[in-house]
């Protein structure tokens, strides 16, 4: 029942992210799309460290794989923050807007990130319950 609580939880605050994010480009007084190009970031962010962790055979210690991968999802993720930057300040679009989608990105990159902490942890969980 547990990680019903936390998937339910998830979900809440991935909507709550994807809200911020659409709020910053459909308001009136922002009224531009641009924005909308952080849900790529979104989408690349994990897919680092399902590759490493599927290649990777050890857990315990580091490896170049999951260094490269955690650098790579660090890339990503410093893109997902600049990319509005870069938009505000070549007036693409406004501040307000430009503060609406980096609260987006924050709230959908903690969600990412307690994804992987509580349904990564190992062999104990099986999506065949879902």
């Amino acid at each position: 029942m547990a990680g019903i609580k936390a998937l339910v939880g998830l979900s809440f605050s991935g909507a709550i992210g994807l809200t911020f994010l659409l709020l910053g480009c459909a308001l009136e007084q922002y009224g531009v799309y641009w924005p909308l190009f952080v849900l790529i970031f979104y989408v690349l962010s994990p897919i680092p460290t399902f590759i490493s962790r599927r290649l990777s055979d050890d857990d315990s210690s580091s490896n170049a794989c999951r260094e490269l991968a955690y650098f790579l999802t660090t890339g990503i993720v410093v893109s997902s923050f600049g990319l509005p930057i870069v938009l505000a300040r070549n007036s693409t679009i406004q501040w307000g807007a430009c503060g609406l989608v980096m609260t987006g990105n924050a709230v959908i990159f903690l969600t990412i990130l307690g994804f992987f902490v509580i349904f990564g942890g190992g062999d104990e969980f099986s999506w065949e319950q879902w």
